[in-house]
């Protein structure tokens, strides 16, 4: 597996498909740009999802999240464009991503958005 930047959110099969169960995976290092200013903004990542038949792959899924270092981006598109893709890749039964933006400006943000099957 690479070590650069990737779009690539690879999977495996789900070991326990015949259960109800819910993987919480936290991302305390996500950044991006601010499309207005260009400079840096730092997040924390809560992914939760409740897996059908495929799970995502941990280093796929920080080497996703390394694409986005250089990329300008409001958090609002973000957060969708994370979530659309991780849905395209697991088709969980439900998935839910909150994003806690640091202070820019004097103004938290938090974005939460959620998937159901």
């Amino acid at each position: 597996m690479s070590t650069h930047p990737s779009k690539d959110l690879e999977t495996f099969v789900n070991p326990n498909q015949e259960r109800d169960y819910t993987i919480i995976i936290d991302i305390p290092e996500f950044t991006c740009l601010c499309p207005k200013t260009g400079q840096p903004d730092f997040a924390t990542i809560k992914l939760e999802y409740q897996p059908d038949e495929k799970c995502v792959e941990l280093k796929a899924l920080k080497l996703y999240m390394w694409t986005f270092r250089e990329r300008g981006a409001f958090h609002e598109a973000v957060t969708n464009e994370i979530l659309d893709d991780l849905v395209a890749a697991v088709d969980p039964k439900w998935m839910k991503i909150t994003m806690k933006f640091n202070v820019r400006g004097g103004i938290y943000t938090d974005v939460v958005i959620e998937h159901k099957k």
